[in-house]
């Protein structure tokens, strides 16, 4: 089993190779590791500002880079729902880190701390946390893809929901997949380097799979701002890319013979029903 924390070794968090994302209770330690700087076109600082925040476990006041409101084009979305944009990966500024004490998360679920997990926090991250200042006009991948494993970490560490867990994992397969598509073909070991952003992709969204696959008979909706038929379509999606091809077939038809299911949602269920179709036949073949 590879470390899903790989590259978060400079902030003081180290030992994390044998977590388990949704062990019931995780004792917490931390690991990174610098990339080179993927060369972004189009000038994306232009595209993004900084906004303050307040880290609910230990009052200091930060900024933190997200994407200017109406600024990011979408241009399409792919089979599992990541969206692409014109000339900004948006999300690259999903994830909010406290510099201070080491607390990330997902924006929408930021500001929700507990004391009982200000706590799990303090013991588990801060007290190790190495302060990493960023000097940056914009976020490359490499510094969005650790600041998702720290908010993928910090989830464990407050022992969130389920699908907080999920949804971070597939942010950061998204990420992954995102500075494969970008990275430069004069990179050195390109291949090699293909192979392992691929390699690390289909971990994230197996964690993502099982994670939401989970919550999904646990959990009430809406499930990270999304409604029952969303993540219904999301795990059929993830299940086919895993190669659970009848798994996902069965959750699709759960969703079309659904009522509650809108004409985007169908109309995406039924291209991947086509597409698992194509792939049964030829696994008979």
């Amino acid at each position: 089993m590879s470390n899903l924390f790989s590259g978060l070794e400079e902030y003081g968090l180290t030992g994390l190779e044998k977590m388990d994302v949704y062990a019931q209770e995780s004792k917490t330690k931390l690991i990174s590791n610098l990339q080179k700087r993927v060369v972004v076109k189009m000038r994306e600082e232009e595209l993004v500002f900084d906004k303050t925040y307040k880290c609910p476990a230990c009052d200091a006041e930060f900024k933190s880079k997200v994407v200017k409101t109406g600024k990011a084009k979408l241009i399409q979305t792919d089979s599992d729902l990541r969206p692409k944009y014109d000339h900004v990966d948006s999300l690259k500024y999903d994830a909010v880190l406290c510099p201070e004490c080491g607390y990330a998360a997902l924006g929408r679920f930021f500001q929700y701390l507990s004391s009982a997990q200000i706590k799990y926090v303090r013991e588990n991250i801060t007290s190790k946390f190495h302060n990493q200042k960023f000097e940056g006009s914009y976020y490359t991948y490499d510094e969005a893809i650790k600041r998702h494993k720290l908010a993928l970490l910090s989830s464990m560490v407050k022992n969130a929901k389920t699908s907080e867990k999920a949804y971070t994992c597939l942010k950061i397969a998204w990420l992954y997949r995102g500075k494969r598509e970008n990275l430069s073909n004069d990179t050195k070991n390109y291949e090699n380097e293909i192979k392992k952003l691929q390699a690390s992709e289909d971990e994230f969204l197996m964690k993502a799979y099982e994670g939401f696959n989970g919550a999904f008979s646990k959990e009430d909706f809406p499930m990270c701002g999304m409604d029952e038929y969303t993540v219904m379509y999301i795990v059929s999606d993830l299940a086919f890319r895993a190669g659970k091809l009848d798994e996902a077939m069965r959750m699709l038809s759960h969703l079309l013979s659904g009522r509650g299911a809108n004409d985007r949602v169908k109309n995406k269920a039924r291209e991947l029903k086509e597409e698992i179709k194509k792939a049964q036949e030829a696994n008979q073949e």
